[in-house]
């Protein structure tokens, strides 16, 4: 059960290299794979049994994947602080735009919600 969901994982991380190769090398292939996995969960309507065995097995790794980014910052930590106020500025624009964005996305899922009640 567990190899079949990891198969499905590694079939569409494949797919989607191979897209970025012939198509799109602007994204990289395992985003890509992603978007095409999301698409093929919400058409599909839920998220298998070996899917989610496998998604689960994979989280309980997801911190040591976090381990060679927080060396880099140490490692970087002077580099990093001459160009403190750039990425504080980065970091602020980036929160503003997103906030923005959800609370925008926000209304306009509300909006659709009543609508649908009112329907009905």
């Amino acid at each position: 059960m567990l190899l079949r969901g990891l198969t499905w994982l590694v079939l569409f991380q494949l797919l989607g290299t191979a897209i970025n190769h012939l198509f799109l090398p602007v994204l990289p292939g395992p985003i890509i794979g992603l978007l095409l996995l999301l698409v093929f969960l919400i058409s599909r309507g839920q998220v298998g049994e070996p899917l989610n065995l496998a998604a689960s097995s994979l989280l309980r790794y997801l911190p040591l994947l976090l381990v060679p980014p927080a060396v880099g910052v140490m490692v970087y930590a002077a580099d990093i602080a001459a160009d403190f106020w750039a990425i504080v500025g980065a970091l602020v624009l980036s929160l503003v735009l997103s906030l923005a964005f959800a609370g925008v996305l926000m209304q306009r899922m509300i909006k659709r919600h009543a609508s649908h009640e009112d329907d009905q």
